[in-house]
């Protein structure tokens, strides 16, 4: 058998050896061993050596270890990278981000620092730069997401803010926020984001907002109308304009932790503690229908946009899909069940998707329409191809150091000639028809996401 040490090493490997043997009391192995490779108190191996040496073979040894799990890691991400490649949309000849089929990758573009406190939830401006982010240390933060910059700090609520979102009557964009304290405020982004009123009623910590759009001809996605949800188990409809509660929805028989509106402002979905989503009628408050098969708590909730309805009517093997003018066809829901289930609002589950190692805290809807986002407290993203029956084609590992709260697209930027806002926020609906006929209403999609954390930072991902 041909040597692989040299007679230097070997002599080492031999005196690490015998030590070894010795500090766990084998002295007769370690003599018979010492004898067989002559290593005597002549030739230097004297019980000073021997010490020296003892814990030199479980050093070596966990080297090994640590060496061996380290190839294992970076074999996985190649494989990971190679899946990635594999499924990646090829770009065109001049290298052009196609925002149909983009994807948020590492590195982010900005990490924006300056929260105490976990961060909560995020919110894009549905015009400009501005990035709400809320946080358990009382405060909403508002960034400049291009440069990076904290603008101001708003100061009001007296207890952890729990969600935002912009939206509002059209032409007066407005902020919305809600807390532990129970209530939600309103804020002014044309006067210096101004606390311009306060909405108490809740009996209990408010979780979740929306703004209803109105689906009106010119800007659907604006509209007076404010949904939350909150512990006290109800959803209640508010008046922005007004301050009054309009409506109260009571049906959740536990902590109702997200809501969402259609895009045409027809159906709510919420869920919670229950672990049974629900779909209302806005205008009637009734239950159309109930959705069964989670095994615990749900944290996020979305509907999914016409642009997905072709893909999603293959995964439900429909004939063809509804029309894109129909809102509210399909949707999704999360929790810390870990699986993100696709339904149809008739009440079946037509997916589960499989792979977060921990409690999902949200998920969106690709305006493309291909892909379905989710963000965990894993500190992972995932994107879901829908086009191949909902298959993870990528993970974004690490995104934050902590967990991971919340997931927000940058709405759509509507480049018609009227200039009429048609997106709200985190969704879209590109290349939706004008009520009026005037043809179809341009949209760009703005490949930009963010993502809010424990660690107390937000992070804005941008192609």
């Amino acid at each position: 058998m041909s040597q692989l040490l040299t007679s230097r090493q070997a002599e080492e490997l031999h005196k690490s050896m015998v030590a070894y043997l010795l500090s766990i009391g084998m002295a007769e192995t370690a003599a018979a061993l010492r004898q067989e490779a002559r290593l005597t108190d002549a030739e230097g191996f004297d019980d000073a050596t021997a010490k020296k040496y003892e814990t030199l073979l479980e050093k070596k040894w966990t080297s090994v270890v640590r060496l061996q799990k380290k190839i294992m890691d970076l074999e996985a991400k190649n494989h990971a990278l190679q899946q990635e490649l594999d499924n990646a949309t090829p770009l065109s000849s001049n290298r052009k981000i196609d925002p149909q089929t983009w994807l948020p990758r590492s590195p982010p573009k900005q990490t924006l620092a300056g929260h105490k406190q976990p961060v909560t939830s995020v919110a894009f401006h549905p015009v400009f730069s501005d990035l709400a982010s809320a946080s358990e240390d009382g405060t909403i933060r508002i960034w400049d997401y291009e440069l990076g910059e904290c603008l101001r700090t708003l100061k009001g609520h007296t207890r952890a803010v729990l969600d935002l979102d912009f939206g509002g009557p059209r032409g007066g964009t407005l902020l919305a926020s809600c807390s532990s304290d129970l209530t939600i405020r309103l804020w002014d982004p044309s006067d210096e984001y101004k606390n311009i009123r306060t909405l108490p009623g809740h009996d209990h910590s408010v979780s979740s907002i929306r703004f209803i759009p109105s689906g009106a001809a010119g800007a659907p996605s604006s509209g007076n109308l404010l949904v939350s949800a909150s512990r006290d188990q109800t959803l209640r409809i508010w008046d922005v304009t007004t301050g009054y509660c309009l409506k109260t929805f009571r049906g959740h028989t536990e902590w109702v932790r997200a809501v969402t509106p259609s895009l045409d402002g027809r159906w709510l979905l919420s869920a919670g503690n229950d672990r049974v989503p629900r779909l209302w009628n806005t205008n009637t408050g009734e239950v159309k229908i109930t959705f069964e098969g989670h095994e615990q708590f749900l944290e996020a909730v979305a509907f999914a946009p016409p642009s997905s309805y072709r893909y999603l009517s293959d995964l439900a093997g429909y004939k063809k899909p509804p029309p894109p003018q129909s809102h509210g066809e399909f949707l999704a829901t999360a929790g810390r069940d870990r699986v993100i289930k696709i339904w149809d609002n008739r009440g079946t589950c037509h997916k589960t998707l499989v792979g977060h190692d921990n409690w999902i805290k949200a998920i969106l809807f690709h305006p493309g329409g291909r892909y379905l986002l989710s963000v965990s407290e894993d500190k992972a993203i995932r994107c879901w191809d829908l086009s191949q029956e909902g298959k993870c084609v990528k993970v974004i590992g690490d995104v934050h150091e902590h967990f991971i709260t919340d997931i927000r697209w940058a709405p759509d930027m509507n480049t018609q000639v009227n200039g009429s806002a048609n997106e709200t926020n985190g969704s879209s609906v590109p290349g939706q028809q004008d009520d009026k006929g005037g043809g179809a209403a341009t949209t760009r999609i703005r490949c930009v996401i963010a993502t809010a954390s424990v660690d107390l930072n937000v992070r804005v991902f941008a192609g």
